[in-house]
């Protein structure tokens, strides 16, 4: 969240482009009145209880009076410089009758819930509050991303996901920062680590940062469904939400869509798009998050082939997203303006009031080539007919279509087709008997032998015959 006298602006870069700085919100500060039942702090007159079989890690500030606390079976304090407890004898003047204020559970919260992360470009982003909007895949760490745990704080995350691993650049815990797997595998075999994580994934710390200047995936789509789980989408209003890619519920507002080549560069256009437009007054209350998103890739417009990158710039500004669609204008109307020289090829807009930037190239498309793929398929049958009517004569080194049907004598299997029992009376012409009268002879056809088999007459149906016995 960029903060200036007239303004409030979300920005989201892909963390591919330079990573940034996700940190995790919740923490386990006994100072923190939201991790106490009775929404504050214990005071002198009070009885502190922790779960008794949950296990927990308690960052302390300061010093605390207590009237009495019963301690969980396996967990920690850890006391800041200067920090304990003392039991106050009698009554503690300031703190009211007293109660039995208990520590919240903390041992639900998820690695993969967006809710519970905050990004930032730089880690002193982080601690002015400058952070950054993004679609919910991207809102927890990415692959390329520096995750931080607040300095002064403990916590406890659950990273169990469907991945045996969470591969992340670093994780900084209590001031410290880990880089390389050797190290964190040593702090997570320690007390405070095995007490701060748990879950069935382990984290993978050490990769690199992006080396493309286009960005890259963040990687969280294989955890899509996880993260989805932990959100909740609110009702909307809008004549035609979308739905971003990498975002868990549709939204109101208008998402641009940026073909590059080579010579692109997404931090240079994301500074493009803050100098341009976002100081602007009257997009004070834009919300903006540009990803680098894979597009699926359709023959046609209908039969799937492959995937191609492409630039997912996502703007909302409230429950109409009017606003959004003025400014995804603004964008269309700057990248074809000023493309080649940003490395851009094409740019086009969709808008949850309905409108695009082109208002029917996607459908046009998808229709024709639909059509292209019947007339196609018409043609070939057509030829096909032709061929074997022999209105069409195919040129004598190529083989006949009748060389690439199957023998009528040989079955599916390759055998010899089995045609019942032999006769030897008329499978041979040569074995039939000379028998007057009833088989064929030169004077009498009431019995005919062709090559497709042996046809009788008979005489009672026989058209030329007016007598029969």
């Amino acid at each position: 969240m960029l903060k200036s006298p007239d303004m409030l602006i979300f920005f989201c870069l892909v963390g591919a482009a330079g990573a940034l700085h996700k940190q995790w919100i919740p923490d386990t500060n006994y100072e923190n009145k939201t991790n106490w039942d009775k929404e504050n702090v214990p005071c002198g007159n009070d009885i502190v209880q922790f779960p008794a079989q949950r296990k927990v890690s308690v960052f302390v500030e300061t010093t605390h009076a207590v009237q009495e606390m019963k301690l969980p079976v396996d967990g920690e304090f850890i006391l800041d410089s200067g920090a304990g407890f003392y039991v106050v004898r009698g009554q503690d003047s300031g703190c009211g009758a007293g109660v039995t204020t208990q520590f919240k559970d903390s041992e639900s919260l998820q690695w993969f819930n967006p809710a519970l992360w905050q990004a930032a470009a730089t880690q002193d982003d982080l601690q002015r509050g400058n952070f950054l909007f993004s679609v919910h895949e991207e809102s927890v760490p990415c692959q390329y991303d520096d995750v931080v745990f607040k300095a002064r704080s403990s916590f406890r995350v659950d990273t169990s996901s469907s991945q045996p691993s969470i591969p992340v650049k670093s994780v900084s815990v209590l001031g410290k920062k880990f880089d390389s797997g050797s190290e964190f595998s040593h702090y997570l075999s320690s007390r405070s680590g095995q007490l701060q994580f748990e879950g069935s994934s382990a984290l993978s710390i050490g990769n690199q940062e992006c080396g493309d200047p286009s960005g890259c995936d963040c990687g969280n789509s294989v955890n899509h469904q996880q993260i989805c789980n932990s959100v909740t989408c609110a009702s909307l209003t809008c004549k035609k939400p979308l739905l971003p890619v990498g975002h868990c519920c549709d939204v109101c507002g208008a998402i641009v869509t940026v073909q590059y080549a080579a010579g692109f560069n997404l931090q240079t256009y994301r500074q493009r798009i803050h100098h341009l437009f976002l100081v602007l007054p009257q997009y004070n209350s834009i919300q903006l998050g540009m990803s680098k998103v894979f597009k699926s890739q359709r023959l046609m417009g209908v039969i799937p082939s492959g995937t191609s990158p492409e630039i997912q710039v996502l703007i909302v500004d409230g429950e109409k997203g009017t606003l959004s669609e003025v400014l995804a204008r603004d964008i269309v109307k700057d990248a074809h303006s000023h493309g080649p020289t940003l490395g851009i090829t094409g740019a086009e807009f969709q808008a949850s009031s309905g409108s695009s930037s082109d208002q029917t190239g996607g459908s046009a498309g998808m229709v024709a080539g639909v059509v292209f793929g019947v007339l196609i398929m018409i043609t070939l049958i057509v030829i096909i007919v032709l061929i074997r009517k022999g209105v069409i004569q195919l040129p004598s080194s190529l083989p006949s279509l009748s060389s690439f049907v199957k023998s009528s004598d040989v079955t599916d299997l390759g055998g010899p087709l089995d045609h019942g029992f032999d006769n030897p009376i008329f499978d041979q012409p040569n074995m039939l008997p000379d028998i007057p009268g009833v088989y064929a002879t030169e004077t009498n056809n009431s019995i005919s032998m062709t090559q497709t088999g042996v046809h009788f007459v008979n005489p009672v149906y026989d058209e030329n015959e007016t007598d029969f016995i």
